[in-house]
């Protein structure tokens, strides 16, 4: 009996689970790491039960604004200004074409980091500091107060409006060494940081979980906005009055 009553409240969860995404509305956003860590993915189960699928592509903000453009998505999102994102794009190449159309919100803030391994002694990094790791001038560990073993950098391809802003407010001017550990994500530049003593990598503050630490360093605040084509439809309305309201609690600061 007490099986049967075991197996009877599985199915009942299993059936109001699948009953709440069988009737949800679908809502597909493309994003840069900022608000894919911070801001969406910790909103999308909760948003199951206002009726709201919410499908998140971690693409970037370059290839979120593209699939706007061409329809892909309903909304991109990025830890960017709506100019520097602008700029951004016509930087790489791919300048939009009608930014005028174009309707945004700011839907949270964000601080980008510096992570690094556990073992790593580092416990702070100055401007000049992180200046000299990342355009390759420092080599060593040994060199900012570390062991004597190589400095490896883990770079981000879909991080660019990480990248963006660190290049803005740290580098001045200073180019990125091309000797990285080219990746993915911010999830994925964790991951390669919490794998390697050496290494060394940027990301959204939510990014960090208790695998890699945040070395002390020069604060890096930036907005976090959503974009749509004109005026949000109903159902992307629906996500940014959850994130104005009851969102709040999930949304990670």
């Amino acid at each position: 009996m007490k099986r049967l009553i075991a197996t009877f409240a599985l199915t009942a969860l299993c059936t109001a689970t699948f009953s709440l995404v069988a009737f949800a509305e679908d809502v597909k956003i493309g994003a840069g790491a900022a608000p894919s860590e911070n801001v969406l993915k910790p909103i999308a189960q909760p948003l199951l039960k206002e009726g709201i699928s919410l499908y998140v592509s971690s693409s970037g903000p370059k290839n979120a604004m593209m699939d706007l453009e061409r329809g892909v998505v309903d909304a991109a999102a990025a830890g960017l200004t709506f100019q520097d994102w602008l700029n951004l794009m016509k930087k790489e190449g791919h300048e939009v074409k009608d930014p005028a159309s174009l309707q945004w919100t700011m839907i949270g803030k964000d601080k980008i980091v510096a992570l690094v391994n556990k073992e790593n002694p580092v416990a702070k990094l100055s401007k000049e500091q992180l200046q000299g790791i990342f355009s390759g001038k420092v080599d060593s560990w040994k060199e900012v107060g570390g062991a004597d073993v190589p400095v490896l950098i883990v770079w981000g391809k879909l991080t660019s409006g990480t990248n963006s802003m660190f290049a803005n407010k740290i580098m001045d001017g200073k180019e990125v060494t091309k000797e990285v550990i080219e990746t993915m994500t911010a999830e994925d530049i964790r991951q390669n940081v919490a794998s390697n003593p050496s290494a060394i990598g940027i990301g959204p503050l939510a990014v960090l979980d208790g695998t890699v630490k945040q070395v002390e360093s020069p604060e890096i605040g930036r907005d976090i906005i959503l974009v749509t084509k004109g005026k949000p439809s109903a159902k992307v309305q629906k996500v940014l009055d959850f994130i104005k309201g009851e969102g709040q609690k999930y949304i990670k600061k």
